[in-house]
């Protein structure tokens, strides 16, 4: 049997290569965050509490309480509402603000608070369409609205 490995190397390969696999099976499982909306998230049941998700929706004007780097919210969406506990690792972004459009990223806990991790903000404001009669920008100016809708200028 001399072309034959020895049982034991071939036996740790296995062991190796088990392993190897099951932490690439549980990390991917683990980080998988799944995007649901507020209502979604409601008819998901008890899927929804053993899930990493994502949920979007408008921050409710007037709900905002920070304590440190960590903020307690409410979003909507379509009538929806849903309490956000934010603990993250970094402060909330400066677009966080009221009715700014907000991506919550956690997991729903069983007192019906979705506890997040990481939050992510746009100002609405900041990204709202050109109204019609709004003069074309200017060469210099800093774009407020949605640039693809602005006139180009001579």
């Amino acid at each position: 049997m001399r072309g034959m490995p020895p049982l034991k190397i071939l036996a740790a390969a296995v062991v190796i290569l088990a392993t190897v696999s099951w932490l690439a099976y549980t990390g991917v499982r683990d980080t998988k965050s799944y995007y649901v909306t507020i209502s979604e998230l409601n008819a998901l049941g008890n899927k929804a509490y053993s899930r990493n998700l994502r949920v979007a929706g408008n921050v409710a004007p007037g709900s905002i309480q920070r304590v440190g780097p960590n903020a307690h919210f409410i979003l909507l969406e379509q009538g929806h509402t849903l309490r956000v506990n934010y603990e993250g690792s970094e402060p909330p972004p400066d677009t966080f603000k009221d009715d700014a459009q907000a991506l919550a990223v956690g997991t729903y806990g069983r007192d019906g608070v979705f506890h997040a991790t990481q939050l992510q903000a746009k100002c609405a404001s900041k990204y709202a369409p050109a109204k019609p009669g709004d003069p074309p920008a200017k060469p210099g100016d800093v774009p407020t609205g949605n640039t693809a809708m602005l006139a180009p200028t001579k």
